[in-house]
């Protein structure tokens, strides 16, 4: 059975000894029932330390590749309006893409310090994807203003980084539970924490969807939510935009996660939710399911 956890619960998961996990992930987009284009986009990647050998006596293959591997989700909602949301939405991807592999040292082992070095990193990636979403905007009069949301999760063996602007979220499944791990940067979000509005108040007002962080529009200066947590065999992690948080409720997600049998049938069931339900805006979901590995394949 399928139940649904505060975000307060994301800061108590726990942190054990690193492992190796496998990983199988999916990812979709749909434009849904109302809007005419779609201002969403998603990345999955894996890397992976590849050596190619140019010239050798060695008899040897001529492409060798380490058992390492990680694997980069990320989620952008474009906002804008037409040519301006689906153009920053994409920048905002690209540059990401972009800066990690012209930039980021993949296969650190990640202890300790070196963790938090892994979110600087992403932290950088960030700014970078708001300066040039800023540069383009700068440059193109007809798309001043543009902006988008951006969540991004990386994995490493068992650890899962997370970098974070906007409304698209991350949520993590794990033993039957939803936990989101992301905070909503809204107005409406901003007046809960404060404790002027109630969280039963918050989806249906009418200032839920003015966000109050995002990469480009009309601030250059943007907050870029980080953290890590330790992943285990058998977790799920979900990366939406609020086209499927606003009209799929987190236990339909929490049930519908426990039951597909994969992450392709999770998505598929997941956008499908959203456009019954009403499908009022771009609707993109990215689910990766994580495995115990069989070390002794590579014995």
């Amino acid at each position: 059975m399928s139940s649904v956890l505060s975000q307060d619960a994301a800061d108590t998961l726990e942190i054990e000894e690193g492992v190796r996990l496998a990983v199988h992930s999916f990812g979709m987009t749909d434009t849904g029932k109302v809007r005419e284009t779609n201002e969403d986009q998603f990345l999955i990647a894996a890397m992976r330390k590849t050596l190619r050998v140019e010239r050798t006596s060695l008899a040897v293959g001529k492409i060798r590749r380490s058992h390492d591997e990680s694997h980069l989700f990320v989620v952008a909602d474009g906002m804008g309006g037409h040519a301006g949301g689906e153009e920053a939405s994409a920048l905002a991807v690209d540059a990401v893409e972009s800066f990690l592999v012209e930039t980021f040292k993949w296969f650190s082992k990640c202890k300790g310090r070196d963790q938090d070095q892994v979110l600087a990193e992403f932290k950088k990636a960030v700014a970078e994807a708001n300066a040039h979403v800023l540069d383009e905007a700068h440059r193109h009069p007809e798309l001043r203003g543009m902006g988008t949301t951006l969540t991004l999760a990386y994995s490493l063996n068992d650890t899962l980084f997370i970098a974070h602007v906007g409304d698209t979220r991350c949520y993590l499944f794990r033993d039957g539970v939803l936990q989101r791990l992301t905070q909503d940067h809204t107005l409406v979000e901003d007046l809960v924490r404060r404790g002027a509005l109630t969280p039963e108040q918050a989806p249906k007002h009418r200032l839920r969807h003015v966000i109050t962080n995002a990469i480009g529009g009309d601030s250059p200066e943007i907050q870029v939510e980080l953290q890590r947590i330790r992943l285990q065999p058998d977790d799920a992690v979900l990366l939406c935009s609020d086209g499927l948080t606003e009209m799929v409720s987190d236990s339909e997600i929490a049930h519908i996660l426990d039951t597909a049998p994969d992450a392709e049938h999770a998505c598929q069931q997941l956008v499908d939710s959203a456009n019954q339900n009403g499908g009022s805006d771009n609707i993109t979901a990215i689910v990766a399911r994580f495995e115990a590995l069989n070390e002794q394949a590579f014995a």
